[in-house]
Formats: C-alpha cells, sequence, structure tokens
C-alpha cells in the first residue's frame, strides 16, 4: 500500500478552526460568565489572585504586565481586591515609597477554591482523553500561548516605537547621564544603594563609552526625543570568547512595552556572532528581570552576599553559553 501524504490545508481555513477553537474554550472555561471559578469575582480579578498568589510580594507594574493592563486599570483591579479583603499592600524592605503585593488569609483561602475548581475542571475533561492526547494537547497549547505572548510583546514594542521612542546603536550625547540615573533610581529604590553605586555606574559606562566603535562592544539604547529610556552593553573579550553582558535598565514608563526583550535579541544575535559564552550580574530578588534571562537561555551559576554597593544584597552572576558551544562539548565528552 502506498503512502500519500495528506495536502496541508490552507492558512485561512486554518485560522478559521483555530479562532473558533478559541471562542468556544472562552465560553467552556466560563470567560463569557459576570463571575469566573465560582468566585464571585470577574476573570481579570481571578487572575489577578492567582498571579499575586504564585508570587507573593510582586509590585503593580508586574501584575499589569502580566494580564495585559494598563497601570491605570491594574490600580483599579488592585484597589478592588483590597476593598474586599483579599489583597493588601506592605511597604517594601528596601524601600518604604514601593508597595508589594500579597494575599490576605481570605485571599489565599479563595485562591485555594479558584485552584480546586480549576483543577477538578481541566482533569474531568482531561479523563475523556487518551493519554498520548492529552501530551499532544500540553505540547500544542504551550506553543499557542507561547506564539500569543511573542506577538503581544511584538505589538507592544510597536506602539512604543510608535510614541516616539527607537533603538539605536553606540554612544549617544548624554547617554552616559540618563543611565546612570536609570540605574541610580531604580536601585535605590529597590536596593537602598546610593551616591557610590551611581558613581561606578557613570564612571564605568564612560570608559566603556570611549572604547567605541569596537567590534566586539556594542551598546543599544532607546531613545526619544534625545532622552535614553532603555539601555544594554556587551563588552567583550575575543581573546577568551567571552562577553559581559552590563548595563541593561529600563525606565518605568517602557515597562511591560516588550523594548527589554528586544533589547535582548540584538544583544544575543550580537554575541553569537562572537562569542562562546556570555555572563551578567544582578541581585537576588528581581525577579522580572531573571525571567527574561532565563527565557534567552541564561542560567544561575553562583551567588553570595557582597557588600561592594554599601548595602548588604545577595549577588547573583547568570551564564549564558551558545548552543553550538554545548553540543561541541558533547561531543568532545
Amino acid at each position: 500500500m502506498d503512502i500519500v501524504d495528506t495536502p496541508a490545508q490552507s492558512r485561512d481555513k486554518t485560522i478559521l478552526e483555530l479562532r473558533e477553537f478559541s471562542r468556544k474554550l472562552v465560553r467552556e472555561l466560563g470567560f463569557m460568565r459576570a463571575t469566573l471559578a465560582e468566585s464571585d469575582l470577574a476573570p481579570s480579578a481571578v487572575h489577578a489572585i492567582l498571579e499575586i498568589g504564585a508570587a507573593p510580594g510582586m509590585q503593580a507594574r508586574d501584575l499589569a504586565h502580566l494580564l495585559r493592563l494598563d497601570k491605570s486599570n491594574a490600580s483599579r483591579q488592585i484597589a478592588k481586591l483590597e476593598t474586599a479583603g483579599l489583597v493588601e499592600r506592605t511597604a517594601s524592605s528596601d524601600d518604604a515609597r514601593s508597595s508589594e503585593l500579597y494575599l490576605t488569609r481570605a485571599g489565599q483561602q479563595l485562591r485555594k477554591q479558584i485552584d480546586k475548581f480549576a483543577t477538578d475542571q481541566v482533569s474531568s475533561a482531561l479523563r475523556k482523553l487518551a493519554p498520548s492526547d492529552q501530551q499532544s494537547l500540553v505540547r500544542a497549547l504551550s506553543l499557542y500561548a507561547s506564539a500569543l505572548a511573542q506577538d503581544n510583546d511584538a505589538k507592544e514594542t510597536q506602539q512604543a516605537a510608535a510614541s516616539g521612542a527607537q533603538i539605536v546603536e553606540g554612544y549617544q550625547p548624554g547617554c552616559i547621564g540618563d543611565v546612570a540615573s536609570l540605574h541610580a533610581r531604580y536601585y535605590s529604590q529597590h536596593s537602598g544603594f546610593g551616591v557610590y553605586f551611581e558613581k561606578i555606574v557613570a564612571t564605568g559606562l564612560a570608559e566603556f563609552a570611549a572604547q567605541l566603535p569596537d567590534p566586539n562592544r556594542q551598546m543599544w539604547l532607546v531613545v526619544d526625543n534625545g532622552r535614553t529610556l532603555a539601555s544594554l552593553a556587551i563588552d567583550g573579550d575575543p581573546k577568551k570568547r567571552l562577553a559581559h553582558l552590563r548595563w541593561f535598565i529600563v525606565d518605568d514608563s517602557l515597562r511591560g512595552s516588550g523594548i527589554g526583550r528586544q533589547l535582548m535579541t540584538r544583544a544575543m544575535a550580537f554575541v553569537d556572532e562572537r562569542f562562546d559564552e556570555t555572563y551578567l550580574w544582578t541581585f537576588k530578588g528581581l525577579d522580572a528581570a531573571r525571567h527574561l534571562y532565563e527565557a534567552f537561555g541564561f542560567e544561575l551559576a553562583e551567588e553570595a552576599e557582597g557588600t561592594q554597593w554599601g548595602k548588604t544584597v545577595v549577588e547573583q552572576r547568570f551564564v549564558r553559553r551558545k548552543a553550538t558551544s554545548k553540543r561541541s562539548r558533547a561531543k568532545a565528552d
């Protein structure tokens, strides 16, 4: 018997079918109802409860990014949950001006109720599928969700670009002061660093910028009306085939826009053409940044307490190896 490949259906038909399946999922999971998961809460509030419960201590902007909400809508959602006694704000241990989000006891109990409802719902549906189909379903949904996330990140980046911000390469007049200021404000708020840290950033960046242009060094800046709002630099050593990722920072006004991912994409393309390994130093507790690093293949290599910035923090070193280097080492072993 001859084996004949079944012709792939048209892209338009695939799109129509996937849209129909998506609408059916929305209906059957209950997102069209006023409340979700027998919680008496709107779907967005249910998701907020789940995300805060999964990452206690997150900030409002982190929640807004996860839920794809603008800051004002996220603030209103949090305020409603506070009023309902489900969420509370606590002053950050690093900076009293910054607040962290936690579930109250009532919020934690509600989260358990929502988790049980969702687990029972999924479990009941999976019992109607063969084990092999279950694994195929998980993989397909994972790929689809990832593709949607990438598309949304790209759209947010385009929106940021439309507002006037654009990514440029190399030194730009005024960028040293802007980047040092971004670091000083952010790490003062989150880690309690002061003038010594700002001085180190400004001095190191000035020395680095003076070496540009250089085939093994590059800096990417997000500039809006002459002001730098984000930065990332690669400081490479061609003899060791080793790159150092430095001065990665994004202004609060662009957080959640996908700009950070855009900068990382350009930087990783740059290092993969020239180096076998890339490393960076950061501090424990910066979960949003860590998530982005890990998404690009960085892994935690070491961590230890340090006081070189004037305050005790847990410093972390992340390492990323080029895929081809991993394969070469595997063959050698």
